[in-house]
């Protein structure tokens, strides 16, 4: 092929592309994309803050947080730059100065909503570590004035020595500082994979070995542990345990609260909760309305049918609430998984419109995944009321808009079906 014949590619195709594989989670050739555009058009802050974000769902904050910087070096007053140095910020634990550039882009932009969440998140995080300024006495007692400032010369000693000890044994000393019921209440879940982790070191055969591309299995294990601490001190700074403990009694006074309420009073709160979830959806706030999707269903699960009719049509509505939330945030397989429980919920409880809905969502789902043959059959799946879309124009409407523009990709596919669907729908 001649070098006339070879595609061009753009900026604009490039920033695309990797939106779109960073939409379905394949941050790594996201990445690749993002670099490939700076080299055609150096120093765009746009870009900048899109691998930015990308960096930051790969973990890596350092170059999160550059990337953020040199889009404000650009522009200072770039309010997407503020945000998304703000959220590095945090990420990295530095809670003080994210809040900082919180407070500076909502004087920017005080229209968007998200630079007020991160605000709330900001401070919760910062009363958690040092706890309510409010229930804090100072009192004024010259007597200890010396005593302090030896002791904050004795810190300095301390410090020196820490930085001479070795790598090694600073290590260590980390691994061994918690128990291991505080770590179980940090890590959670990956609790029991810290420990799987910890028990292969002591397999001295196994960490001589090396994998196919020559590393050693030591390095790999010791990088998942070293992750594994990182993320603990993380946890342990944005929610301690005294204020884990704290959040349980809550927790365990709403219930006791809930067990009083009466069925009406119920219906109330479930119905204003709802409305809460949809709003934060609607506001761009994905991750708030998924959070307080999910302590919802939780509250409702706990709930008999005596107190609450529609239990299992609100689990289903909760699960696709959680599953458009989970979208909207790229987690498309979290997002699918969702939907199908919210389907198998419909179909065991003979709902209808909700197995409609789940329907629909599952569509929508595998057309932004770029799976058009399964969203098509999904879409003229047989369900309780007929051939859907096809014989009820009311549903289905999402996975029609979605769909239209791809009609060309995916006509090839099947040409019967996407005949019939396209004649239907001229029809409707």
């Amino acid at each position: 092929m001649a070098d006339d014949d070879l595609p061009i590619v753009s900026f604009g195709s490039l920033m695309t592309e990797g939106t779109t594989l960073s939409r379905r989670g394949q941050h790594d050739k996201a990445l690749g994309c993002f670099n490939d555009a700076l080299k055609l058009r150096a120093g765009d802050k746009h870009c900048l803050i899109t691998r930015s974000k990308c960096f930051l769902k790969l973990g890596d904050t350092e170059n999160s947080l550059k990337d953020a910087e040199a889009s404000l070096q650009i522009d200072k007053t770039f309010y997407e730059g503020l945000y998304q140095k703000a959220e590095a910020l945090y990420t990295m634990g530095d809670f003080e100065f994210a809040l900082v550039f919180y407070h500076r882009g909502r004087r920017l932009r005080p229209d968007l909503h998200k630079f007020q969440l991160g605000i709330n998140k900001a401070e919760e995080a910062i009363v958690n570590c040092i706890g309510n300024p409010s229930s804090v006495k100072l009192e004024n007692k010259e007597e200890l004035c010396f005593v302090s400032r030896q002791a904050e010369l004795q810190s300095k000693k301390d410090n020196r020595k820490q930085q001479n000890k070795p790598k090694d044994q600073k290590d260590k000393k980390h691994m061994e500082k918690k128990s291991p019921k505080t770590e179980q209440q940090l890590l959670g879940e990956l609790y029991a994979d810290k420990a799987f982790l910890e028990k292969l070191l002591k397999d001295e055969d196994l960490m001589q070995s090396s994998t196919r591309q020559g590393i050693k299995v030591m390095d790999l294990v010791l990088d998942g542990i070293s992750y594994l601490n990182r993320r603990q001190d993380f946890w342990q700074q944005q929610k301690p345990i005294y204020a884990r403990v704290y959040e349980r009694k809550v927790l365990r006074q709403e219930r006791k609260h809930d067990k009083k309420l009466k069925p009406a009073e119920i219906s109330r709160s479930i119905e204003k909760n709802m409305e809460d979830i949809e709003l934060l959806l609607a506001r761009g706030s994905a991750k708030q309305s998924c959070r307080k999707a999910e302590r919802l269903l939780k509250r409702i699960q706990a709930w008999s049918e005596e107190e609450v009719p529609n239990k299992n049509e609100l689990i289903g509505n909760l699960h696709s609430c959680i599953g458009n939330a989970q979208l909207a945030m790229g987690q498309m397989e979290a997002a699918l998984c969702s939907h199908k429980m919210d389907l198998d919920c419909a179909r065991q409880n003979a709902l209808t419109d909700a197995e409609s809905r789940a329907l629909d969502n599952i569509g929508h789902v595998y057309a932004r995944i770029g799976k058009f043959q399964q969203a098509i059959s999904t879409y003229v799946q047989p369900s309780s009321k007929g051939i859907r879309g096809w014989s009820d124009p009311g549903h289905g409407s999402s996975v029609v808009f979605s769909l239209q523009p791809d009609l060309g990709t995916f006509s090839h596919l099947n040409p019967w079906l996407s005949n019939q669907w396209l004649s239907c729908n001229c029809i409707q």
